[in-house]
This record gives C-alpha cells, sequence and structure tokens, in this order.
C-alpha cells in the first residue's frame, strides 16, 4: 500500500462524505425557507382578506342594533372583527403616544401643557367619551356602518393610549447623559437622533407597554361593542358584545365559548407577535458586555430564513430607509454651533416665539369655551347632588388605592423573577397575557355570585374588579425594568456577593424604580376608569350598583343625564390630576435624579 493511502481514512459506504452533508444541509434549509415563505404569503393573503372584509362592513348601511348570535360557529368571525378593531385602534395609539412623549420630553414648555393634559386624559372613564364620541360620528356618517366602527375604535384607542404615552416619555427622560453627549458631538441631526438613540432606547418600555394596551383594549372590549346612549341601544358584531350579551344574560355556557376564543386569539397573538418583538426587542438593552441570557423567538428565526422577506427588505425597505436618513440627516459641513437652537438668528427666534404664543392662546380660547359650556350644565346641580359627587369620589378613591397595594405587593416580585430569567418567561409570559387580557366583566358574574355568598358584596366585588383590570399596567413595566437591567451589573452583584436584601436594595429596586412609578402611575388612571365597570354592573335583568363615582357615571350615562355626567367626570380628573401632581411627578422626579443610569 502506498505511504499516502495510510493518511486516508477509507469511507465507509453508509456514511456519506463531508459535501453531501453540507448540500443535504442546504437542501432541508432551503426547503424550510420555501415553506416559511408559503406561509408568509398565506399571512398576507389572510390581511389583505381581513381588510377588504373590513372595508366592505363599514361601508354597509348603518346597523345600530346589530343581532348577536349567541352560536359557537359565529364567534370565528367576531374575534376577527374585534382583533381588527383593537389592532387599528393599537396603530394610532403607538403613533400618537410616540409624537405625544417625544414632544412632552422634548421641550419643557410643551411639557408643562401635555403632561397634566395627559393626567387629565389618561383619568377620564370610556363610558365618559362615549357620548361625544358615538354621537359625534354617528352624525359625520350618519348612513353608513362606519360611524359606528370608528366610534368603537375610538373608545378602544382611549384605553390603550395613555400608558403608551407615559413609556415613551419617561424612557426619553432616562436617556442617559453620555449618551445625549455622545449624539451632540456626533452632530446627530434630530431625526438622527430620534431613531439612533431616543427610540431605541425607549424600544422595551414600548414593547412592555404595547402588550398591556392591547390587554387593555381586550379589557374594555365589552365596554366598546355594545352599550347605550339614553333610549338608543348600539351594537357591534364582535367577541366583546358577545360575551356582553352572554353576561348579561347569565349564559354560562356561551360566556365559556367566548373566552375560548378569545383566549385561543390572545395565545396566537403572543406566538407569532409578542415572543417574536420580544426576542428581537432584545437587541435593544444598554449592555456594556453581552448577555447571558436572551429570549428567543421560533417564528422571529424562521421570519429571519424567508427568502421572500428578506428579498423586500433587500430592494424595498433598506433603499427607502438609506433614502430617508440621508435627506434627514445634517450636511456634513454644518457647525454644531449652527445645530444648536442658542445661536438661532433673531428672526426665526422671534417666529418661534409668536408661534408658541398663539398656541398658547388658542389652548387658552378653547379651556375657556369649554369651561363656560361646562358651568352652565353643572350649575343646575343641587347641593344634595354635589354632595353625593363628593361622597362617591372619596369612596372610589379608598377603593383605586387599596387595588394599587395589593396589585404591588405580588406583581413587584414576579414581574422581576419574569424579567430576570429568560426560561421563566417563556412559561409565564403567555400566562400573563391572557389573565391580563381576559375582561374581568366576564368574570364578574361568577366573582360577585361568590363574594355575596360567602360575605363581601358589591364593595368588596369592586375592589377585586379593579384589581383584576389594574394590576396587570405594574406587573407589565416591572418586567420591562427587570429586562433592562444592564447584564454589567447584574455580573457585579455576584461578583461582590450581594445577599437578597442588597441586591433589592442597591440592584433590583433603583433599576427599575422609574418602570415601577410609571406602572403605578397608569394602574392608578386604569383603576378609576375600571371604577365604571366595577361599581355598576347589569345582571340578569338587574343594576348591582355601590356609592362610588363610577357608579354615578355609569347610571348617568344610561339616564342620560349629561349634567352629572360632566361633573362626575371633572370631578374624576381633579382628584387624578392632584394625585399626579402631588405624589407621581415628584416620584418621577426622583427616579430621573438619583435612579438614572448615567456614567
Amino acid at each position: 500500500m502506498a505511504s499516502h493511502d495510510l493518511l486516508v481514512a477509507p469511507v465507509p459506504p453508509h456514511v456519506p462524505s463531508e459535501p453531501r452533508i453540507f448540500g443535504r444541509i442546504f437542501a432541508i434549509r432551503r426547503i424550510e425557507s420555501r415553506l416559511v415563505d408559503v406561509v408568509v404569503f398565506a399571512a398576507l393573503a389572510l390581511l389583505l382578506y381581513s381588510l377588504w372584509r373590513t372595508g366592505h362592513a363599514w361601508t354597509q348601511p348603518a346597523i345600530s342594533e346589530a343581532r348577536i348570535s349567541m352560536r359557537p360557529s359565529a364567534l370565528p368571525g367576531y374575534a376577527l372583527d374585534s382583533l381588527l378593531r383593537i389592532a387599528i385602534a393599537y396603530v394610532f395609539s403607538l403613533i400618537f403616544a410616540i409624537g405625544y412623549g417625544y414632544a412632552a420630553a422634548r421641550s419643557a414648555a410643551a411639557e408643562r401643557i401635555l403632561i397634566p393634559l395627559l393626567d387629565v386624559l389618561q383619568s377620564i372613564p370610556v363610558l365618559s367619551f362615549l357620548p361625544t364620541v358615538m354621537l359625534a360620528m354617528v352624525a359625520l356618517f350618519p348612513t353608513r356602518q362606519i360611524g359606528l366602527e370608528l366610534g368603537s375604535i375610538l373608545l378602544i384607542f382611549t384605553g390603550q393610549a395613555w400608558n403608551i404615552a407615559f413609556s415613551m416619555y419617561a424612557s426619553l427622560r432616562a436617556i442617559p447623559t453620555e449618551l445625549k453627549e455622545a449624539a451632540r458631538v456626533y452632530r446627530f441631526s434630530p431625526w438622527q437622533r430620534f431613531i439612533e438613540l431616543e427610540l431605541p432606547y425607549s424600544a422595551i418600555g414600548l414593547i412592555w407597554n404595547s402588550m398591556m394596551s392591547v390587554a387593555g383594549g381586550w379589557f374594555f372590549l365589552m365596554a366598546c361593542e355594545m352599550f347605550e346612549l339614553g333610549n338608543r341601544d348600539f351594537r357591534l358584531p364582535g367577541l366583546g358584545s358577545y360575551l356582553q350579551r352572554a353576561s348579561g344574560e347569565g349564559d354560562t355556557k356561551a360566556i365559556v365559548w367566548g373566552l375560548a376564543a378569545m383566549i385561543g386569539v390572545i395565545v396566537l397573538l403572543d406566538q407569532l407577535v409578542w415572543r417574536p418583538v420580544i426576542a428581537w426587542g432584545d437587541k435593544f438593552k444598554m449592555e456594556s458586555v453581552g448577555a447571558a441570557n436572551v429570549s428567543r423567538s421560533a417564528i422571529l428565526r424562521l421570519l429571519r430564513r424567508s427568502d421572500l422577506l428578506a428579498a423586500f427588505h433587500r430592494r424595498a425597505v433598506a433603499p427607502a430607509r438609506e433614502r430617508l436618513m440621508l435627506s434627514l440627516a445634517r450636511p456634513e459641513g454644518e457647525s454644531l454651533a449652527a445645530a444648536t437652537s442658542a445661536d438661532l438668528p433673531p428672526a426665526r427666534t422671534l417666529g418661534r416665539a409668536a408661534r408658541r404664543t398663539a398656541a398658547y392662546a388658542a389652548g387658552f380660547a378653547i379651556a375657556a369655551w369649554l369651561a363656560v359650556h361646562a358651568y352652565k350644565l353643572v350649575v343646575e346641580l343641587g347641593s344634595a347632588e354635589m354632595l353625593q359627587l363628593l361622597r362617591g369620589a372619596a369612596y372610589t378613591f379608598i377603593r383605586v388605592q387599596g387595588s394599587l397595594l395589593l396589585g404591588a405587593l405580588w406583581t413587584v416580585p414576579l414581574g422581576v423573577a419574569i424579567g430576570l430569567s429568560p426560561r421563566l418567561a417563556r412559561i409565564a409570559q403567555p400566562l400573563v397575557q391572557i389573565a391580563a387580557s381576559v375582561p374581568a366583566t366576564a368574570l364578574f358574574p361568577v366573582i360577585l355570585l361568590a363574594l355575596l355568598r360567602f360575605g363581601g358584596g358589591m364593595g368588596v366585588a369592586a375592589i377585586v374588579l379593579m384589581l383584576l383590570g389594574t394590576q396587570w399596567y405594574i406587573l407589565f413595566n416591572v418586567i420591562a425594568g427587570a429586562i433592562a437591567i444592564p447584564s454589567d451589573l447584574r455580573e457585579v452583584a455576584q461578583v461582590f456577593r450581594f445577599g437578597r436584601w442588597n441586591r433589592w436594595r442597591l440592584l433590583i429596586l433603583p433599576a427599575i424604580f422609574p418602570y415601577l412609578i410609571t406602572g403605578l402611575l397608569t394602574a392608578s388612571g386604569g383603576a378609576w376608569n375600571a371604577s365604571i365597570i366595577a361599581e355598576y354592573f347589569h345582571f340578569r335583568g338587574t343594576t348591582l350598583e355601590t356609592t362610588g363615582l363610577g357608579s354615578i357615571i355609569s347610571g348617568a350615562t344610561d339616564a342620560g343625564r349629561m349634567d352629572v355626567l360632566l361633573a362626575a367626570t371633572m370631578l374624576m380628573a381633579v382628584v387624578v390630576v392632584a394625585m399626579n401632581r402631588l405624589v407621581w411627578r415628584r416620584l418621577y422626579r426622583l427616579g430621573e435624579n438619583r435612579f438614572k443610569l448615567d456614567a
């Protein structure tokens, strides 16, 4: 045998050579990519069909009281209708929240107006928006179904937008100083600073608050798809109206079917949307070292292997993004002094001052007009009704604070555990999504019957319903805060062998503090909103209520008492704004000054 033959090991007939193995792997990958392309194409076709179906339904003649079938076979269509309403409302909410939070964080003058206004908006319950929104939409489109549909979407919007806006604002305020200085040194244009720094830094908070907003959309779906306004009954086909009718009739079987359909949609959303987005959002963590544990998503991994999506990104998305960045970037020769607002020409400075003064004057004129008309309605209320409003506000205030305390006791430790452990997050995240999205109002009959049987009554039941509807704001923000803790800080805690107490005191609580305050603030607004359902409930043809401001608002909506509705809404807004200014805003400032990740 030749010497060189001894250096080459014989290849058995049943063992494929290395090129053949790689060829098979490549063929498998190509088949997998083609299958992913087929699924993506089918998903796009389904989306286009859904949009066509929605557009066709919206252009039909208006039906103020649609027939809601209790047959389980109607649930797939209802689920699609409700999902599209929530998705459209979420898209508008996200655009609004990013713009609103950016304007409030970037301008001190705008902040003085926008943040108190946001406090007022998040304190106004959905039912308080209902009369104005629905009557305005019906008046705009009196003969078409689009009026009712847009009204429902706007009502869902009012339950989704505020916590995302607060999250965007808080994230922008918490950007470390050295990152802002780096953006100035590299002469980023406002668009570059937004795309390369501000939006990525806010991404984790936006993702988790988006999940909470969509869950809140499911929570308020029952109130937004089927409601009464005076002697008019508005109904839209959807899961919310299905569950509300089943709950009002005490039809346990229909409630189970409706909840099963809703849970199925939520699980699909978690697997197909939120889990890939969370895994994608890991790249926006502020890290000095590589993360030891990262979130993973099989769906995201498959989408990255799609030739169809890769070609679309390469030929359409990337060139468009490059052209946009080049057009909005500052010219290279522009000096840093010219980029600062401090050296603006006098004419531009005067122009800005004039526009700001005109905006202030317009805002003051609108506020004065609204105040005069509100006074004309409220002034007719008697002293007995005013005392009833104050008494109701006191009762609701106590219930809100109790629900916040109970919610924080368990959501903070669980949220930290989920945020610090991707393995636990993979198990707990779908369960949390389901629990947060299931409308507590659908479960309220069971809870109420149990509490009435074992003692407690509507007062305790109202706290339970507020807790079920608002504790998730705290949990989702704490999870986002725990995920955003840099790995190097966690490694330092391990190197110095922090005990459990020191780890919480020196690392976890300071790191999640801004997120926790955002969660508590939005949960407080959510609890006030939930009071309109928790304190006033229709069940089997009867109305169960307890003393509270939410009960007064719901009763006034049913009776068409616009004066009482307006007075109760204004009082709720005053209480919430006072709490935000005296408590939550100061805690916000504390988080910005003491618990900011600055070098």
